[in-house]
């Protein structure tokens, strides 16, 4: 997937004995490596987003990341509470010429099984990513990458390709930079989760002591992690992995689990926020919800039998003239998120509006007669067929209410005909960058707090989206705003990109929502973790 000269690319206080029994035993369990003496405590978080794997270099989703976070070190990382990176287990990291990035790690890192952390484990961490590229990886994040060197023990030089790389230091704390340990990591193949729990390559704030795959994970504070995030208040987190969400509301509102997260429903937070023995939680809304058009299958797409670029767009753009996305936001969402009209959410330097004003009619609202009119001027037969895929446990519940709406707002023009199909996550993830989707839902969570990770990712030739889109002049101004030094011309290059992107529709940006996460009233450190990071760390986590 990756050509890397081109791309850019959460408790029961304390359990029952059997449930403590269920998480000890069921799956696989590491060894030594966490609380000795350190911070005790339990607490149980419930999640329906399920993992994909915990390997860095095989999943690119927020299931993941979320578990991810939590047991691996990162060179760069942020407080709680901000957006701003700082060095983590790195002593020091920094420019030591235009196109070298120098990293110093502190000295005596461990892994928890006893192997040493040193510079080596950091270089095999990011050749392995480009290697592996795997096809829902984040390798794409590393396009900027040229090689990676050891100097000694304790350093590493990140030779980039191109110079004043203003994104490099956000880079190494996401997705595409959890360092793992050489001795139990593959350097060509991703590795199973059970070998990775089994053999406790973790040095992150916590470490996995047992493993059920998305049904049960028990992690232990590490009192081997130097990092910056320091101690956990926690000793014992507990995660367990709801497949309905009702379940879950009922759980967090009886005090079964002390923190839910990611995701209930619009009607289950509404509910929640008047009910006085939980605490409903929102931070800043980074999410945002889309839709993805496939070059190649959509109706008129490059690979089918009526292959026609021109009325393959004009597709695009009769859909994007007729969603009223404040409907599906007050409906579907009662206002825990609102309507995005553009490609970088609002709050974040260089966000426009492009698409209110090039699609529907013009104040964000939908547009019959021009998407009619577009569709007729180039020679698209209607109604149009759409077959349209959405996922119902990773982005919650409520995608199903949510594309019956949007299936009902295009079939109520007269245009389409809408075929809505369903699958859950695991699957969804492969099937959805092998072609199997002509158009599909997909959400993000960003990897890191700036206008470039809702860009780049997603619009450069070759991206994760793997929708075969490509664009040339695109790829220019996607490249050059990631190394220009001066705010105002930068700003201006973002802009420039959306409004290139929104003429051509490679995706359809829909909602932009806010973190939203229940609690027990005597939890806290919920509000702590809901920063313009969008990382949830357990060990802010107490009560």
């Amino acid at each position: 997937m990756t050509s890397a000269s081109t791309i850019r690319k959460r408790s029961l206080g304390v359990l029952g004995g059997v449930a403590v029994a269920a998480l000890v035993l069921s799956g696989c369990a590491a060894g030594n490596g966490g609380t000795s003496g350190g911070p005790s405590g339990t607490l149980t978080v419930g999640t329906t987003d399920k993992v994909t794997t915990i390997d860095p270099a095989g999943s690119y989703d927020n299931g993941s990341f979320f578990i991810m976070n939590n047991v691996f070190p990162f060179l760069m990382n942020s407080n709680p509470g901000s957006s701003d990176v700082h060095p983590d287990i790195a002593e020091s990291a920094e420019f030591t010429s235009p196109t070298d990035y120098t990293v110093k790690l502190k000295s005596g890192l461990k892994w928890a099984n006893g192997h040493d952390l040193t510079a080596s484990d950091v270089k095999f961490s990011f050749d392995r990513q480009l290697k592996i590229a795997a096809d829902n990886g984040p390798s794409s994040l590393l396009y900027n990458l040229d090689s990676t060197e050891v100097t000694d023990d304790l350093t590493v030089v990140f030779h980039l390709k191109a110079a004043n790389d203003q994104i490099w230091p956000q880079i190494l704390s996401s997705p595409a930079a959890p360092i793992v340990d050489e001795e139990v990591f593959s350097a060509d193949s991703l590795t199973s989760d059970d070998d990775i729990v089994k053999g406790n390559a973790f040095a992150g704030p916590y470490v996995i002591s047992s493993y059920k795959f998305n049904e049960l994970v028990q992690f232990k504070a590490y009192d081997g992690y130097k990092g910056l995030l320091g101690t956990p208040k926690t000793g014992t987190i507990n995660l367990k992995y709801y497949a309905d969400q009702s379940n879950m509301k009922l759980d967090v509102q009886e005090g079964n689990i002390d923190v839910a997260t990611r995701s209930l429903s619009a009607t289950d937070i509404e509910s929640l926020s008047s009910n006085s023995a939980v605490t409903v939680h929102k931070g800043p809304g980074g999410e945002i919800r889309y839709m993805v058009f496939n070059f190649d299958t959509m109706p008129y797409g490059a690979t089918t039998s009526n292959a026609d670029a021109a009325k393959a767009l004009a597709v695009r753009q009769a859909i994007a003239d007729s969603i009223d996305r404040d409907a599906i936001a007050t409906q579907v969402y009662k206002g825990t998120y609102l309507p995005l009209y553009s490609y970088v959410p609002a709050g974040l330097t260089g966000a426009t509006e492009v698409l209110k004003t090039l699609y529907g009619d013009g104040n964000g609202g939908p547009d019959v007669n021009k998407a009619k009119s577009t569709l007729e001027a180039a020679g698209v037969a209607t109604p149009v067929e759409l077959n349209i895929q959405y996922n119902p446990d990773h982005y919650g519940a409520s995608s199903g209410d949510e594309y019956a709406l949007i299936k009902s707002q295009l079939e109520a023009t007269g245009l389409f005909t809408v075929n809505l199909q369903s699958t859950e996550w695991v699957q969804y993830s492969k099937d959805r960058s092998a072609d199997v989707y002509p158009i599909y839902q997909l959400g993000w969570f960003p990897d890191y707090s700036d206008a470039d990770n809702y860009l780049t990712p997603f619009f450069l030739t070759e991206n994760f989206l793997q929708n075969h889109f490509s664009n040339a002049e695109i790829d220019q101004l996607l490249q050059a705003q990631a190394v220009e030094g001066d705010a105002a011309t930068r700003t201006k290059d973002i802009e420039d990109i959306q409004a290139k992107v929104a003429a051509q529709l490679s995706t359809l940006p829909m909602l932009q929502g806010a973190q939203v996460v229940v609690s027990g009233k005597d939890v806290k450190g919920v509000d702590e973790t809901l920063d313009a990071s969008f990382k949830f760390r357990f060990n802010v986590l107490s009560k």
